[in-house]
């Protein structure tokens, strides 16, 4: 299974990702709107459960490949969170800092978009965030979802954070 944009192809994790998924969740300023940077245990077992839950539920992160070089940008996908109470499918992007300010982040999520509600069949999509990450933000809003609600959340030492959301047309 793999969703192909202009610049892009996105594929479910593989246990081989590890060292590329490191040099994102592992960074520290990648990471920074989250308590703290990604052990490799955690990294080992978050790519264990995304291959158990694509392989069973159809959705989870994908790998975000550079279609001409194959080289690994980060990740993006639709993952259940708990936002504000409430368990969501969310759309969530890391993307490596030195590919930042480069559009691949709405470029993914967007075809993960397009993947939830025309292949999922899902009617509706949120992404959250830090209220103070403003490019998370900007992504969200490319990707034509409104501002739903900011709440403080226990999850991230009670953060002011920003839920953004969008539901399926069809």
């Amino acid at each position: 299974m793999m969703i192909e944009t202009d610049r892009l192809f996105l594929r479910p994790f593989q246990e081989s990702d590890f060292e590329d998924l490191k040099s994102v969740w592992g960074n520290r300023e990648t990471m920074s709107f989250y308590p703290e940077p990604y052990s490799d245990e955690r990294i080992r077992e978050g790519i264990s459960k995304q291959i158990n839950t694509f392989e069973k539920h159809g959705y989870g992160l994908f790998a975000v490949l550079d279609k001409n070089t194959g080289a690994f940008l980060g990740d993006c996908g639709i993952t259940i969170q708990d936002i504000d109470g409430v368990e969501e499918y969310e759309i969530g992007y890391h993307i490596k800092k030195e590919h930042w300010g480069l559009g691949y982040a709405p470029e993914a999520a967007w075809a993960v978009k397009r993947y939830g509600f025309e292949t999922l069949k899902l009617r509706k999509l949120s992404s959250y965030m830090e209220s103070t990450h403003k490019q998370s933000r900007k992504v969200a809003e490319k990707i034509g979802m409104k501002l739903e609600k900011e709440y403080l959340n226990p999850n991230n030492r009670n953060l002011p954070t920003t839920v953004y959301s969008i539901k399926n047309a069809s």
